[in-house]
């Protein structure tokens, strides 16, 4: 017997314009030659290794991957991410959902993160139409034209809309594949689903996105970059819009994840930088190389020199390249995403760092 389950119709869905903010991207954004303030020297020195690792792999064609938390997107950095992708530095980046969110909100209406505390306690967090409605269905729309979870946000921001196709279309589309591409078909049937239950016109949705040259994923999908979104279910507030559905969320994040993977499988002689994502990271990455690494053996291969950096707030001076793994009396053995990191191989670091300072150190390493 099915167990009762929670009816989102129900809920009272408030405007988004109607949300008090605490960050503003046109006054909080940081720009890319503002100075790194609290870097030790033992930072900057690792900063300087992983700038010439960076170099070395961009000459040898090899995957350059950025994967950051959301409060890389919060804390006003998309100009210092953009600039290392338009001056050809890194060739994919990736986050969780509330980065996704983060930075779709800053392009949308120029300003992000609301107070938890307060709206939950007013039975208000989360529950917005604009963003719940506008991603979820960005993201319905992308999993029918079998795009990636970022990059179907990206393309939404990038373009300012998005193409709603008539109900007739997706029904001859549905009979028509199936049984070649039942993939396709489900794609079309919950596109479908979503138009009816929303009354959605068919043709162009203009969705004006003013502040979207501060979007890190809209500047992506412009560049032809892997910006890629990595979500866990119910951890987002899109979860909470009536719109939201399952299996959209599931292709679309399944297919960033392959996107991911493949790049990992370039890391030979390559770069692995995680800066704050202490869950996400860590966990996609020991998948990817794994299967990379299946795959590598088969072929006689195996990915050995990749660099990985690791960037947290968490004190440590356990020195994880010389020693290895710590004892499990000492502290550095609880640090859980680099002992995951320093069994994937290769050479890593773990640099105690606000990602401010790391980013905007690095970046400017790289140009000088």
């Amino acid at each position: 017997m099915p167990y009762p389950k929670f009816d989102r119709s129900r809920l009272e869905v408030k405007r988004l314009v109607d949300r008090k903010n605490k960050v503003y991207i046109e006054k909080d954004h940081i720009p890319v030659d503002h100075q790194p303030e609290h870097l030790s020297e033992r930072g900057v020195q690792l900063i300087e290794k992983t700038a010439e690792r960076i170099r070395k792999a961009r000459r040898l064609n090899r995957s350059v991957m950025l994967t950051f938390g959301a409060h890389t997107i919060k804390n006003g950095m998309a100009p210092t991410l953009i600039a290392l992708m338009k001056d050809g530095w890194v060739t994919h980046l990736s986050t969780n959902g509330a980065g996704i969110i983060h930075d779709w909100e800053f392009s949308y209406q120029g300003k992000s993160s609301e107070d938890v505390r307060e709206n939950v306690n007013l039975g208000q967090f989360g529950i917005w139409d604009d963003t719940g409605f506008y991603i979820n269905l960005a993201i319905i729309v992308g999993a029918y034209e079998g795009l990636g979870y970022g990059e179907a946000v990206g393309k939404m921001i990038k373009n300012e809309g998005l193409e709603i196709p008539a109900l007739s279309t997706l029904y001859k589309q549905v009979q028509q594949k199936m049984e070649s591409e039942p993939a396709a078909a489900a794609g079309a049937v919950d596109l479908a689903s979503a138009i009816q239950q929303f009354g959605l016109k068919p043709g162009w949705m203009e969705v004006a996105h003013p502040f979207k040259k501060y979007s890190v994923q809209g500047n992506a999908y412009a560049l032809g970059i892997p910006f890629t979104g990595h979500p866990m279910f119910g951890h987002d507030i899109i979860y909470n819009h009536p719109i939201n559905h399952g299996a959209a969320i599931g292709r679309t994040a399944l297919t960033d994840f392959l996107y991911f993977a493949e790049s990992v499988s370039n890391l030979e002689d390559g770069v692995y930088l995680s800066v704050g994502s202490a869950v996400m990271s860590p966990m996609i990455f020991e998948k990817s190389l794994s299967m990379s690494q299946n795959v590598e053996i088969q072929n006689g291969n195996h990915i050995d020199n990749h660099y990985m950096l690791i960037v947290d707030l968490a004190e440590s001076d356990w020195d994880w390249a010389k020693d290895g793994e710590p004892p499990m009396d000492n502290p550095a053995y609880y640090l859980r995403y680099c002992k995951t990191f320093n069994r994937m191989g290769g050479e890593m670091h773990y640099l105690t760092a606000d990602n401010r300072d790391f980013l905007l150190a690095l970046y400017q390493k790289l140009q000088s």
